[in-house]
């Protein structure tokens, strides 16, 4: 799900009209008030709009990844995949980390320690 400060009919045109949004069927929500803009902290009030956010959500309601970007930096669809499924194979390895690069289950992680402080580059090498 979607939800942006402009109004129903803005999302409707953007569907209709860009091309890059023809094959969407999520559900996309209006908060022109930036109501929900305010909850998230996005909500520029001088501008009237809201910065770029992304957030996953587990089911029982967890925050578990943000990611806000300015007005103008478009969002990687491919990196918020990558982080959805950091954050489910982290929901069952929990003594794991996921580092930057990680992208499926069977690539390296990391069991965070003390030792590894500073020595991330060597762990990920062995």
């Amino acid at each position: 799900m979607t939800v942006s400060t402009d109004t129903q009919f803005t999302h409707l045109a953007w569907q209709r009209e860009e091309k890059e949004l023809a094959g969407v069927k999520y559900k996309m929500a209006s908060d022109p008030t930036g109501k929900v803009a305010r909850m998230f902290g996005v909500y520029l009030e001088d501008a009237g709009l809201a910065l770029r956010g992304a957030y996953l959500i587990a089911p029982d309601g967890k925050l578990m990844t943000t990611l806000v970007t300015f007005l103008n930096v478009g969002r990687n669809v491919d990196e918020l995949l990558r982080m959805l499924k950091a954050n489910l194979y982290l929901s069952k390895k929990t003594a794991e980390g996921c580092p930057s690069k990680w992208k499926d289950e069977g690539d390296a992680t990391l069991t965070p320690s003390k030792d590894m402080v500073g020595r991330v580059h060597e762990a990920l090498r062995r």
